[in-house]
Order: C-alpha cells, then sequence, then structure tokens
C-alpha cells in the first residue's frame, strides 16, 4: 500500500479510510494505530480507570469502526465520527453496568481545583478524591460531555456532532455539570478559606 508523504494528515487519513472500505488490511492497521490511544484514554477516563474494561471498550469501539467504515461520509471530520463511536460505547457499558462509577484520571480538573501554592499534601489527597466523587455524581451523558470538553478539547459543534445532539444541549450539559460540580465541591472553598 502507497502513502504519500507529501500529504497533508487529514489527506493521508481520508486516503486510509478509502483503503479500509476496499477492505485493505495494512490501512485498517494504520488507522488502528492513528486512533487506539484516544479511544483508550477516552474509555479509560469513563470508566474509573478500569483499564480493562477500557481495554475491552476500545476493542469494540474499532470492531464497530471497521464493520461500520462505509457509513462514515466525510461530512463530519472523522474523529467527530470517532468520538461518537466512543462515547456510544462508553454509555452502552454503563447501562450494562446500571451503576455509576467515577472517572479516574482527572487530572485537569485537579489541576484546576487545587492550583495553589505550599498545599499540604494530605488536603490535596482529600481534594483530589473530593473531585473523583463529585464527578462520579454526574450522569453518564453529563459525564462524557466533559471529558470531551476538558480532556480532548472539542469545540461546541464537534462535541454536539459526536454526542448527537445540538450546541445547546452540549451547552446545558456543560452548564448543569458546572452547576453540580460547583454545589458538590462548595466544601472546599470554605474549608480552604477557613485554612488560609
Amino acid at each position: 500500500m502507497e502513502y504519500c508523504v507529501a500529504m497533508s494528515d487529514s489527506q493521508s487519513q481520508e486516503r486510509i479510510i478509502d483503503l479500509c472500505r476496499q477492505g485493505d488490511r495494512e490501512a485498517y492497521r494504520r488507522l488502528f494505530e492513528m486512533h487506539k490511544d484516544t479511544v483508550y484514554s477516552i474509555a479509560l477516563h469513563f470508566l474509573h480507570g478500569d483499564a480493562a474494561t477500557a481495554e475491552d471498550i476500545s476493542q469494540e469501539v474499532f470492531v464497530r469502526l471497521f464493520t461500520r467504515i462505509g457509513q462514515y461520509r466525510h461530512e463530519a471530520d472523522f474523529k467527530t465520527w470517532l468520538y461518537r463511536l466512543v462515547a456510544n460505547a462508553c454509555i452502552d457499558e454503563q447501562r450494562r453496568r446500571k451503576r455509576f462509577v467515577a472517572c479516574d484520571d482527572i487530572e485537569r480538573v485537579q489541576d484546576m481545583a487545587v492550583r495553589q501554592k505550599n498545599e499540604d499534601p494530605f488536603e490535596r489527597s482529600e481534594m483530589i478524591q473530593a473531585v473523583k466523587t463529585a464527578m462520579a455524581g454526574l450522569n453518564p451523558k453529563l459525564r462524557v460531555t466533559v471529558l470531551l470538553k476538558y480532556f480532548e478539547d472539542l469545540s461546541y459543534e464537534e462535541m454536539a456532532e459526536a454526542l448527537g445532539c445540538s450546541k445547546g444541549t452540549i451547552a446545558s450539559r456543560l452548564n448543569r455539570s458546572h452547576k453540580i460540580l460547583a454545589r458538590k465541591l462548595a466544601h472546599l472553598s470554605g474549608a480552604r478559606g477557613a485554612g488560609e
């Protein structure tokens, strides 16, 4: 299989997708290599750091991707289409579990919450646990929206496309998530203010 080095990344990816549609095994491998880390990372975050289940979800996503590659119509960015597959697989897993699990690796959220100098390690540990617990309280649709926004840095348009809803719904979900997290973490700002 030939891949032109002079092609842009998006042109190269489009060529690989076209070759996948033709059944080219090397193209499948290349597409997998290009996106496996992102898919696994989203699943891992969504599933509270459950590496084994995140691995299963990743495999499921790529099976779906390869069996449905013909449905991709180039109307949206390929990554957006892929995010939708990942989000749906994670939400399906959540439904199968019938319980809500916390996000394990939320370093960006933690760093925003604990970005002060000379912090007591015990306080930081308590704060990290509080943020994890608060994230665990979000329903799956809110949590996946937060993950796509703050971990994958998607725009509202990209999130709306990935989750199959309007930008207004995305804004509403983020607003609800922020309010829930602020309410659940309000005690931290009070405790921090008392300790200063």
